[in-house]
C-alpha cells in the first residue's frame, strides 16, 4: 500500500490522472447528447468517433493514410499548445498564440507565393514574423505593465486584418475563391520535404519533416525549461517578479524572451501546417482557432512538452472522427462539442488535482488513526 500511496502523491501522476477524467468527461457528455438526438445509434456514433482511421484497420494504405493525416493535422496544434506552454511556465498567459499564428501564416505564403522563396527560408519567415509578433506583446508588458492578455487579445486581429490585406494581392489570392493559390502549384519549392516518409503512411504526400521535428522542438523546450540556466530564471520571473529582479535577475529581458519564443513557436506551427500543401488560406472573419485550442492542447497534457504532445493528438483524433459520423442521424460537430467540452473541463484540472489530495490525505489519515 505504501508503494501505491507513493505513486499517487506524486505530482506527474495526479496530473496525468486529472487530465484522463477530463478526457473521459468530455466523451461521456458528448455521448450523452448523442442519446438525447437519437438513442439507436448513440453507441455506433460515439464508436466512429473514436475509432477515427481504425475504421480503415482492414485496408493497410488507408489506415496508415489516414493515421498520418491526424498525426499531421496535430502538429501545429502541438506546437500552439507548446506556445502557450512555455510562456505559461514563465507565468505568462499567451492568449495571443492565434495571432502569433496568423502573422506567421502570412509571412510563410506571401515568402512562398510572391518572393519564391525556399522552403527552409519559408520556414524561417514564419517563425520570425510570429516571434515578433509575441515580442510585441512581451515588450508591452516588460515596460509599460500592460496585461499580456489584453495586449494579445488586441494584437490578434491586428494581426487577422493584415493578413487579409497582405494576401488579397492577386499573386497570392483567387480573387474569385478569396483563397490562396495551392502551394504545390504555385510555389513547390515552398513545400516541406518528406524524406520517404509519406510512403511510410500510405503515400500520404502531407506527411513531411515537420512531425520528428516537432517532437525535437518538444524535447528541447523539456531540456531548456529543467536542465538549463535560463529556464531557471524564467521559471523564478514567473513565480515571482520582483523577487527575481533582487536576486539579479533581468525580469524585464526574461519576459519579452519568452513572449519572443513563445510567438517562434506558434509562427512555426504556422509553417509546418501551410507548407505542406494541404489546405489554403481563406479570407476570414475571425482568428484561426488553432491558437486557442492550443491553451487546451497545453493544460490537458498537464503544462508537459511530452503530455502536450499526447493531448495534441487526442484531440485532433477526436475532432477528426467527427467526420465518420453517419449524418443521416448526427451533425458531425458532435465531435467539435466533445472537444469543446474537453476544453472546458482543462480548467478544471488544478481543482480535480486539489480534491485528489483532500482524497489521498484523508485516506492516509484514517489509516494512521487506525494504526
Amino acid at each position: 500500500m505504501n508503494k501505491k500511496e507513493s505513486i499517487l502523491n506524486k505530482p506527474g501522476v495526479k496530473t496525468i490522472l486529472a487530465s484522463v477524467l477530463c478526457a473521459l468527461l468530455g466523451i461521456l457528455v458528448g455521448y450523452i447528447v448523442l442519446l438525447f438526438i437519437n438513442p439507436a445509434h448513440a453507441t455506433k456514433a460515439i464508436l466512429a468517433i473514436l475509432k477515427n482511421f481504425g475504421k480503415f484497420a482492414g485496408n493497410k494504405r488507408l489506415f496508415l493514410y489516414y493515421m498520418g493525416s491526424t498525426i499531421l493535422k496535430a502538429v501545429p496544434l502541438i506546437l500552439c499548445g507548446l506556445s502557450v506552454l512555455f510562456a505559461y511556465k514563465a507565468g505568462l498567459f499567451n492568449i495571443g498564440a492565434a495571432g502569433q499564428y496568423t502573422v506567421a501564416l502570412c509571412a510563410v505564403l506571401y515568402s512562398a507565393h510572391v518572393l519564391k522563396f525556399s522552403w527552409f527560408l519559408c520556414i524561417i519567415a514564419g517563425v520570425v514574423a510570429g516571434a515578433l509578433w509575441g515580442m510585441i506583446a512581451g515588450m508591452f508588458k516588460a515596460f509599460f505593465n500592460v496585461n499580456e492578455v489584453i495586449a494579445c487579445i488586441m494584437l490578434n486581429w491586428i494581426g487577422l486584418y493584415l493578413t487579409n490585406m497582405i494576401l488579397s494581392d492577386e499573386r497570392c489570392m483567387n480573387p474569385s475563391l478569396s483563397e490562396t493559390y495551392n502551394l504545390a502549384e504555385n510555389a513547390p519549392q515552398a513545400l516541406l520535404p518528406n524524406l520517404g516518409l509519406d510512403k511510410v503512411f500510405g503515400n500520404n504526400q502531407y506527411f513531411t519533416i515537420a512531425v520528428p521535428i516537432t517532437v525535437i522542438v518538444a524535447v528541447v523546450i523539456l531540456i531548456i525549461l529543467n536542465k538549463s540556466t535560463f529556464g531557471y530564471e524564467l521559471k523564478a520571473t514567473g513565480s515571482n517578479r520582483e523577487a527575481a529582479r533582487y536576486a539579479g535577475m533581468n525580469a524585464r529581458r526574461n519576459i519579452i524572451l519568452t513572449m519572443l519564443i513563445s510567438g517562434a513557436l506558434a509562427g512555426l506551427g504556422a509553417s509546418f501546417f501551410y507548407q505542406t500543401g494541404i489546405e489554403n488560406f481563406k479570407t476570414a472573419s475571425s482568428v484561426p482557432g488553432m491558437g486557442f485550442s492550443g491553451i487546451a492542447v497545453a493544460f490537458l497534457g498537464g503544462l508537459h512538452p511530452i503530455g502536450t504532445i499526447i493531448a495534441g493528438l487526442f484531440v485532433e483524433h477526436i475532432t477528426l472522427g467527427g467526420q465518420y459520423v453517419d449524418t443521416t442521424y448526427y451533425n458531425p460537430q458532435v465531435a467539435d462539442l466533445i472537444v469543446a467540452v474537453i476544453i472546458y473541463l482543462c480548467g478544471f484540472v488544478l481543482f480535480i488535482k486539489l480534491t485528489m489530495n483532500r482524497m489521498i490525505r484523508r485516506s492516509e489519515e484514517k489509516k494512521g488513526a487506525k494504526e
